[in-house]
């Protein structure tokens, strides 16, 4: 009897809610430590390397059970797969922070960003009231930027995983 291959789209949503709960629960720890609305480096960079470890993990776990084979299409369906579920995970995070947990937050966020470009001179007072205004407006446009972002550059994490990982099966 002939064993069905795993699929993708299982291992999509493990690894994805997986890499979802993480997200969340670093970002929880920056809520918690009021820092949630830092643009800080060092939480993207450690982001980045939360979301490359999951995807390699998953596309390596898929690939164990495959039998040790693996194409490049599946590992591209993996990363964009695992940061799709994860996204969409985060924008429930976010629309529960934005609307309960900080209800101000849009407005800490851009009056961060209106600070720094008046300070480094890029608008006066005025302008950046003015834009900060007009960004409150538009600040529902980040979530399915987030969308966007995660899977782009799930396919890039993919893309690498299965550059380092492909596998494919013999001919015969």
């Amino acid at each position: 009897m002939e064993t069905k291959p795993p699929t993708t789209g299982k291992y999509s949503l493990t690894y994805g809610a997986i890499l979802g709960a993480l997200s969340i629960i670093f970002a929880l720890m920056l809520y918690s430590m009021d820092a949630h609305t830092s643009r800080e480096p060092v939480n993207q960079i450690i982001s980045v390397v939360m979301s490359a470890t999951v995807i390699f993990f998953g596309i390596y776990g898929y690939k164990k059970a495959n039998e040790g084979f693996l194409t490049l299409s599946e590992a591209l369906k993996l990363g964009a797969g695992i940061s799709l579920v994860s996204a969409l995970l985060f924008i429930v995070y976010q629309l529960i922070l934005t609307n309960f947990l900080d209800p101000d937050f849009a407005s800490k966020v851009m009056d961060l960003q209106m600070a720094e470009l008046i300070e480094s001179g890029q608008l006066t007072a005025e302008e950046a009231s003015q834009q900060k205004e007009m960004g409150m407006k538009f600040f529902w446009i980040g979530y399915p930027v987030i969308l966007i972002i995660s899977v782009i550059s799930g396919l890039v994490i993919g893309l690498i995983a299965g550059l380092i990982m492909k596998k494919s099966r013999p001919a015969y």
